[in-house]
């Protein structure tokens, strides 16, 4: 059904919830949790792609969220979802969106107010661009709020974003309350994301608030973050996976009593283990009771969207946060500052597939910044790249051809090939009395010898994070030692062990004994009483072996 043929939106009351990214191998995991503690928490609140088609295929915790979604309801929180941006989401996504909420019944779909993807591809680690809080942000965000809206027949729950840096005239809660005006439609607050906002503009925790129509709030969210503290000024960093702040539990049960249309508070909890998660929605449960409550109803929005204007200029903001630009005027630590944590976020995904060659051809913030710059980057947002570590080889491609270096060609050139050596077929799994190789592990070969490059890419991490923590920034100058050791490898053929580690790829440097083990099982399993003791125990202390 289509707003304009629904005659009223019904709002149950869905009470206390937990967030999930609806994988079996995350923490906390939910229904593990209700199993354990009945009554705990009332609904699941879950992130997964717009289409549904999509979410069966790759979210391993589907089935059992699908299975339960009768006795625990849920509510889709999609963050795939652009409410801001150069471009209005297409038909065929909002079609797909409708049907996935309708599906699992979601009585509405929240998302934050933010340029999520652009070009097919998410944004390093979901970091949203949030829009200038001006007039012209308003037009843009309103035009992109009714479009999504006028394809759903469920309400669409604004959520205010977060923020860095200061850009614009208007208060955030201003902001939400100007867009919720023109929309019409309920809004879900974050308490974190208000935190980040009061940071950003140098205010009180409860600055703003008097005035903002909290009777229009229908969800609440909570979570972890982490506030740093840099040139005299604070951020909050919106990590979930670390504790609730102390003032977030303070300004949640402030703002309960003003929040009469409230059908849910959300615990954003991703990463937190079942016993640490069980601390904080027992704190939650004492403010957010499970006593039913009757259902809201509310006039569908039927209103038509207005043109996009792009006067917010939200390609400006790329080039800003990715450090192609300087900030003009305005708010430049905050910018600076906002800057840093995208380069940050792009190192920690870059270094999953290229641990070594991103330290050499990007391990300073200028070379970071270089990339993330450079027309390899911006061309993977405008549908023209495959992903960050693509875009990545391929700058680095450039990088080499336009200054030649032999030592640093050859690291890239192993980093390259390296996921080649799971595409070779797996040796047989050991039989009773066997002994073969680990699943994840794999060994491979490479014309030259960089065993040294690889160990002291791993040593020289850990000496840069420790001085990190002692004095209070990261001396990248110690590089200059591990592009020495780039150019001089040792002649090969060189016989390496891999193994995943995670979402990447791990080298391992072992000892000529161990070595010359995995190679022979390479081939094949071999009866246990053939490996000398010490050998064996070696590569199974070190998780390379398995025994049949």
């Amino acid at each position: 059904m289509s707003p304009s043929e629904a005659s009223a939106w019904t709002l149950p009351w869905r009470g206390l919830g937990l967030s999930s990214n609806l994988d079996a191998a995350d923490q906390p995991h939910p229904y593990r949790l209700l199993a354990g503690f009945p009554g705990l928490f009332d609904f699941v609140e879950y992130s997964a792609p717009l289409s549904l088609d999509e979410t069966r295929e790759h979210a391993s915790l589907f089935p059992r969220m699908w299975e339960r979604r009768q006795d625990v309801p849920v509510l889709f929180h999609p963050v795939h979802l652009n409410l801001y941006g150069p471009e209005l989401e297409s038909v065929k996504a909002l079609e797909d969106l409708d049907a996935h909420a309708r599906a699992v019944g979601s009585a509405w779909v929240g998302n934050d107010i933010g340029w999520w993807h652009s070009g097919g591809q998410p944004f390093p680690g979901y970091l949203y661009f949030t829009p200038p809080f001006t007039e012209a942000g308003i037009r843009d965000c309103v035009a992109h709020a009714l479009h999504v809206q006028s394809h759903l027949s469920v309400p669409l729950a604004l959520e205010n974003p977060a923020a860095f840096a200061k850009r614009g005239e208007l208060h955030v809660l201003d902001f939400m309350a100007r867009v919720h005006e023109r929309t019409g439609l309920p809004m879900l607050i974050d308490l974190g994301h208000l935190f980040s906002y009061q940071l950003a503009a140098g205010l009180p925790l409860d600055a703003g608030l008097e005035g903002f129509p909290w009777d229009k709030v229908i969800e609440l969210h909570i979570a972890g973050g982490v506030i740093t503290r840099r040139s005299g000024r604070g951020y909050y960093v919106d990590d979930h996976t670390q504790p609730v702040r102390e003032e977030l539990f303070g300004l949640l049960e402030s703002l309960l009593p003003r929040c009469t249309s409230l059908r849910a508070v959300t615990f954003e909890g991703d990463g937190h283990p079942d016993e640490v998660a069980l601390l904080t929605l027992r704190r939650l449960r004492q403010l957010v009771p499970a006593t039913p409550r009757p259902p809201l109803t509310l006039t569908p929005v039927t209103r038509d969207a207005p043109a996009l204007t792009r006067e917010s200029e939200p390609w400006a903001l790329f080039e800003t946060g990715y450090g192609a630009k300087q900030e003009s005027g305005g708010d430049v630590e905050g910018a600076r500052a906002e800057t840093d944590f995208r380069l940050a976020v792009v190192a920690e995904a870059l270094d999953r597939d290229w641990p070594i060659s991103r330290l050499l051809l990007a391990g300073t913030r200028e070379d970071l910044r270089a990339f993330t710059a450079s027309k390899e980057f911006r061309e993977l947002f405008e549908g023209l790249g495959r992903s960050p570590g693509h875009a990545f080889a391929a700058w680095t491609r450039r990088r080499l051809r336009e200054h030649p270096d032999e030592g640093l060609a050859a690291a890239v050139t192993f980093e390259t090939f390296l996921p080649n050596s799971f595409m070779m077929r797996p040796p047989p799994a050991p039989g009773p009395g066997q002994v073969g190789l680990s699943e994840d592990v794999r060994v491979g070969t490479f014309p030259v010898e960089l065993t040294e490059l690889v160990f002291a890419a791993k040593s020289l991490r850990r000496h840069l994070t420790g001085r990190a923590w002692a004095c209070e920034v990261l001396d990248v100058s110690g590089l200059e030692a591990l592009a020495q050791v780039a150019r001089r490898p040792a002649p090969g053929p060189w016989n390496f062990v891999v193994r995943r580690k995670g979402r990447g790829l791990e080298v391992l440097t072992v000892s000529p004994s161990v070595l010359e083990l995995l190679r022979s099982l390479a081939k094949g399993p071999r009866v246990v009483e053939e490996v000398p003791a010490p050998v064996l125990a070696e590569g199974r202390a070190l998780g390379l072996l398995r025994r049949g």
